[in-house]
């Protein structure tokens, strides 16, 4: 009963739960709250909250959350509702699917990205038909 209290006060209080180095987790996480993740996942993250992979983080995971952003390593799709940033040392394998996509200069991905945006005018053949 004290950890759901305390999780719910991180939750609130807006602090991130961390895998820290050299911790290695294997198994779905899931909750509401943002996660940084220095050490290792091997399995789905879902969370409605934002999830951070650090530059010395790792996962092997599909991930669906908030905003996602990746700076260590990724093999897995990630879905987000809000935003995905790559980070420039990011490594990334696995498709991208989020409301933006930033991809820093020096990030390796590998995989397919799904954005809606509108292109400008001129893009869009309303330039043409002037």
């Amino acid at each position: 009963m004290a950890q759901a209290s305390r999780s719910r006060t991180s939750a609130q209080s807006g602090e991130a739960a961390r895998i820290g180095g050299g911790t290695r987790v294997r198994g779905n996480v899931t909750g509401e709250g943002d996660l940084l993740i220095d050490g290792n996942v091997e399995g789905t993250i879902r969370l409605d909250g934002d999830v951070t992979i650090s530059g010395e983080g790792s996962a092997t995971s599909d991930v669906a959350a908030h905003n996602v952003s990746v700076s260590g390593s990724l093999e897995g799709d990630v879905e987000a509702t809000g935003a995905v940033r790559l980070g420039g040392t990011a490594k990334v394998r696995g498709n991208l699917r989020g409301a933006s996509i930033v991809i820093d200069d020096g990030a390796k991905f590998t995989g397919r990205i799904d954005c809606e945006f509108d292109l400008p005018a001129e893009l869009s053949g309303s330039a043409a038909r002037r």
